[in-house]
């Protein structure tokens, strides 16, 4: 097992292994930049190194400054976390020829999967269903236009090397495909240095149900269930749950079983997502993998019992599983929501700012994932999630009201949040009853 782990990220998901770290009696340093300094959580890890000002380009995204800060802190192991730097696999390549190991998949597994092309391929060789593609990358406008002519609009364009929505549009006819593509195109540039897009056909009103996986370098590969992410605004999810309401345990089944498929065919190990679309119908087609730990993973924590931060150290070290898929149960109703600093109200304009007051709230079966406090001031810099609210109650029914609950105590003061926005979804019939898919938060709650 490791003595010391460098934490190549930031805010909640660092503290989170932070605290993982401490229970395994690991050791751990955590990098951070000039926005991150004084942050309360930097004073939990063992050793804190500053590489850099506040721009991720020249800070949490410079490898051979997180190098330089193994060297230094004398780290034998780098967690990415998520974001950042943790599906980039010539980082994993990098940290490994350093000697440092990298706690998630090989580089060659990662580059295979994260690439939504090259997974399609093989899913497609696997006979796992496929939402209908263009067959690679778009080359050209009259491509794109003969396969959207093919499967008929409305097309969604996607960034191969995209993540979180970004290098993502739909385009509803010949007219906005041509723009759609361009916008596409310069974001996933912009955001993931790869600029290639390839088309689906849009499955209208779905749902987006993912499998959380774990595979260790033995051979044992395990699904630990699903959960609903159906609950988007903009392919940004919002609040995710643990059992998928209203799925028919054969479709349950069917999905877990196409994701092992995936992950056997793929040769990955670590921790890994296999996210798909469910029509109406309960027709599942898979849409990509995330090789990386995800920001919703409590929700699996929680129905499973399993630490899924202590498992991926634990694979990377070598060790073997120790539980078997037959010990594997969802037990329970998982929800969680993402709490965001945006003002719903106004089109969710990010709301950077101070937070002068903080009531958490308590109680049975909740927990709260953040890193922030009253005093602490959210940067402009990086992503708008200031924590993620969980409830785990018997029921569905019970989770919800706990949450409902959870959501009214929940009190931030100083910046906007999204927690009034989730509350009314949460009171909504239609998520009560689970009668939600993909566009309910735009038809519902955006005009």
């Amino acid at each position: 097992m490791f003595k010391r782990i460098l934490i190549a990220n930031r805010g909640e998901i660092a503290l989170r292994i932070i605290r993982a770290c401490r229970e395994m009696g690991i050791e751990t340093v955590v990098v951070f930049s000039e926005a991150d300094r004084g942050a309360e959580y930097l004073n939990l890890a063992d050793e804190a190194i500053c590489i850099g000002p506040p721009r991720s380009a020249e800070s949490y995204l410079k490898i051979d400054r997180i190098i330089s800060a193994c060297e230094v802190g004398g780290a034998e192991a780098v967690h990415p976390g998520f974001g950042f730097l943790s599906e980039n696999a010539h980082f994993a390549d990098v940290c490994r020829s350093c000697n440092y190991e990298f706690i998630g998949p090989s580089s060659e597994a990662m580059a295979l999967v994260g690439d939504k092309n090259s997974a399609r391929k093989i899913a497609q060789q696997v006979g796992v269903p496929c939402v209908p593609g263009s067959d690679g990358l778009i080359e050209s406008e009259s491509n794109a236009l003969k396969f959207a002519n093919r499967v008929g609009f409305p097309v969604l364009i996607k960034a191969t090397a995209g993540g979180g929505g970004r290098g993502m549009r739909m385009a509803k006819d010949a007219e906005q495909l041509k723009t759609a593509i361009q916008q596409a195109v310069q974001e996933a540039q912009s955001a993931f240095g790869n600029g290639g897009v390839y088309l689906e056909k849009f499955i209208e009103g779905p749902r987006h149900v993912e499998v959380q996986m774990i595979a260790d370098h033995h051979g044992n590969i395990i699904h630990l269930w699903e959960r609903d992410c159906s609950m988007q605004r903009r392919h940004q999810k919002l609040i995710e749950e643990s059992p998928a309401p209203n799925l028919k345990q054969s479709t349950r089944l069917a999905m877990c079983k196409a994701a092992a498929l995936l992950v056997k065919e793929s040769g990955y190990t670590n921790a890994g997502t296999i996210e798909f679309l469910v029509d109406k119908n309960e027709n599942f087609y898979f849409i990509e993998m995330n090789a990386r730990i995800q920001v919703e993973h409590p929700v699996t924590e929680l129905v499973t019992g399993i630490d899924l931060i202590k498992t991926q150290i634990r694979i990377a070290a070598g060790e073997e599983l120790v539980f078997k898929q037959a010990d594997v149960v969802q037990s329970g109703w998982a929800i969680e929501c993402r709490i965001n600093a945006e003002d719903p109200d106004h089109h969710f304009r990010p709301c950077p700012g101070t937070i002068d007051k903080l009531i958490i709230p308590g109680g049975f079966g909740v927990r709260f994932d953040s890193h922030v406090y009253a005093g602490y001031t959210v940067s402009p810099t990086y992503d708008s999630m200031i924590g993620k609210l969980l409830v785990h109650q018997p029921t569905r029914t019970e989770a919800i009201a706990c949450m409902r609950r959870c959501l009214n105590e929940l009190k931030v003061d100083g910046i906007k949040t999204s927690a009034p926005f989730q509350l009314k979804i949460l009171e909504s019939n239609d998520f009560q009853e689970g009668l939600v898919d993909t566009s309910w938060i735009e038809r519902n709650c955006m005009k």
